[in-house]
């Protein structure tokens, strides 16, 4: 059975500030469920890849689980559970976390219920922007009783501290090929452009991530490929959009937070310049 660090209490109230005082013992996840910790946590699997290198280099030795995706630190050496929509929720439970973090995108609800339903806590991130992600990081460590905040986040809190400038291009963002799909409404990526000067052409849609009618596009200036979750490369992907200049750029930069959120904007700048000469991040 799970260590008792960590008990989960439920609740629906929906989380929006920020509240890490060292005294707390229940904390509210992303999605308004609770936790009640009641010593740091000693063993902690994570479900997301940005989850886990954030675990890995702010608490070392802590983690003890990770999916087969998480490739950060690329020395991580921990027991694999599988993936992040099919982890193998009996290899979870065996190895008796006190905590299990998780997200609410990168995640079946049912794998957390279950997970939940046999004793396990777990914690749920979702955030849909960088403010939002920085908070809920440092919200996330808080519970899981890190010391102090690392070096890293308040790093990455400076540098993202500007607010979003008027759009200099209009993008399309693809995130899949058969079927193409792109950045929608309401998405931690499309925020992040957002912030380099880059706007979202399907940022007004009702879906996260429509599918799209390449024949049907919006008025665009730029289509940003990054390279997961589909693998977008110079030879695949760019000769579909042979008419406007192409951005081949970093999906852990543009889609991951956590300790990758530090170098991000100035990889993806780089990026950004490569494939549309003359854009200048703001």
């Amino acid at each position: 059975m799970p260590s008792s660090g960590v008990i989960l209490a439920t609740s629906a109230r929906p989380v929006n500030t920020l509240d890490v005082s060292a005294e707390d013992r229940q904390m509210h996840d992303d999605t308004g469920a609770m936790l009640s910790t009641a010593h740091p946590a000693r063993r902690v699997v994570s479900l997301v890849p940005s989850l886990t290198e954030t675990v890995a280099l702010t608490m070392p030795g802590v983690l003890v689980g990770a999916t087969d995706w998480c490739t950060q630190p690329p020395d991580l050496e921990v027991p694999r559970i599988g993936g992040t929509k099919n982890p193998r929720l009996g290899a979870v439970i065996a190895l008796e976390p006190d905590v299990v973090v998780a997200n609410a995108e990168e995640n079946r609800p049912a794998d957390i219920d279950a997970l939940r339903g046999s004793g396990v806590p777990v914690w749920v991130t979702a955030p849909t922007t960088v403010a939002q992600a920085l908070i809920s990081l440092r919200r996330m460590l808080a519970m899981l009783r890190a010391i102090d905040p690392p070096r890293w986040l308040v790093e990455a809190e400076r540098v993202w501290s500007d607010e979003a400038p008027p759009p200099r291009h209009q993008a399309v963002v693809p995130i899949w090929r058969r079927p193409w799909m792109v950045l929608g409404r309401d998405t931690f990526a499309g925020d992040l452009l957002a912030r380099l000067g880059v706007g979202n052409v399907f940022a007004g849609q009702n879906e996260r991530y429509p599918r799209i009618d390449l024949d049907r596009l919006p008025a665009h200036d730029l289509v940003v490929l990054p390279d997961e979750p589909y693998a977008f490369s110079a030879t695949d992907g760019p000769e579909v959009f042979p008419d406007v200049p192409v951005a081949l750029v970093s999906g852990r930069h543009l889609t991951w937070y956590g300790p990758s959120l530090v170098e991000a904007r100035d990889v993806l700048a780089a990026q950004l310049a490569a494939g549309l000469p003359g854009h200048r991040v703001p």
